[in-house]
């Protein structure tokens, strides 16, 4: 599967941007999908998941201020970031979980490149 992830920019505290992933090819059933992001020197944590159904997960900083959706239609996922603060500055990360029912089935996890979102004070 691949992601293709659009959005980041340069803000300035309280100001907004919006996050795209759309993957494919369709015919892989995509489950559970989100946005993660990495600070230099530390491990990759999730910001926002939704799964297939449409139920949603933030991590507490965000609470509030993200809103992720989903088009399962087009197999795509946004991230709305309002409120930005300079902590939020960091490499944002598409990654979505997928199976293919066929013979042999397929499972896995694919990351879309990294997209930069800085936050000026």
């Amino acid at each position: 599967v691949q992601l293709q992830a659009s959005g980041g920019g340069l803000v300035r505290t309280g100001e907004s941007l919006r996050l795209s992933c759309a993957a494919s090819p369709s015919i892989f059933r995509i489950n559970d999908m989100g946005w993660y992001r990495q600070v230099p020197g530390k491990e990759r944590e999730p910001v926002a998941i939704t799964t297939s159904s449409g139920s949603t997960k933030y991590a507490d900083s965000v609470k509030g201020r993200f809103t992720i959706s989903r088009d399962n239609a087009k197999n795509t996922v946004y991230l709305q970031m309002n409120d930005l603060k300079p902590e939020d500055t960091t490499v944002y990360y598409c990654g979505a979980d997928y199976s293919y029912y066929g013979d042999p089935p397929v499972v896995g996890r694919s990351w879309g490149h990294g997209t930069l979102v800085t936050v000026s004070s």
